[in-house]
């Protein structure tokens, strides 16, 4: 494999579609104590030329990752991929603790947010719920050992290459699945 010389150094921000830029916002604040950075508001798409009002808004989520959404007023309704199941999709943002990971659980349902989990996933454990856009967030802290990370890194490049044959799960990580026995 050829090694490239791109330094990737993170997410300046990832972007999703919402329904309503202020109401958005406003969740992402209350709910999870973003940081609303900014907003960018133009009648034409700068990197198409296109004709298409937008509202651009900047939510730091912490350690300067960044969410951002658009509103497209003028564009039809927005929708989702009724092919891909409404879990897989999803933005997962880390807490540093199992108990923020309570704390958070607690605080979003007396926001009025149904929350499912948390979740143990064996090398982290993690809530769900939904933003008002139908945007599903998961919160997870990692619970980890440095030894069970390079045992899954080890096995990844057999597991993608057997996946790729079969379309099967493959067994290399199965002992991941013990660990989410409480």
């Amino acid at each position: 494999m050829n090694k490239s010389s791109i330094n990737l150094q993170g997410f300046h921000h990832v972007a999703y579609r919402c329904k309503d830029a202020k109401k958005t916002v406003e969740f992402y604040q209350n709910v999870l104590n973003a940081d609303f950075q900014l907003a960018i508001a133009e009648d034409h798409v700068p990197s198409t030329g296109a004709y298409d009002p937008y509202m651009h808004i900047f939510l730091d989520i912490g350690n300067k990752n960044v969410l951002a959404f658009f509103e497209l007023p003028e564009q039809p309704d927005m929708g989702r991929d009724e092919n891909t199941p409404k879990w897989v999709q999803h933005i997962a943002i880390r807490v540093a603790s199992k108990e923020a990971l309570l704390s958070a659980k607690d605080h979003i349902i007396s926001q009025g947010v149904k929350v499912i989990g948390p979740v143990n996933h064996g090398i982290f454990q993690s809530i769900y719920f939904f933003d008002p856009n139908g945007h599903r967030l998961e919160l997870t802290v990692d619970t980890q050992t440095e030894k069970q990370m390079g045992d899954l890194k080890n096995v990844a490049p057999i597991m993608i290459e057997e996946w790729d044959k079969t379309k099967k799960a493959p067994r290399h990580a199965a002992w991941l699945h013990e660990l989410t026995k409480d």
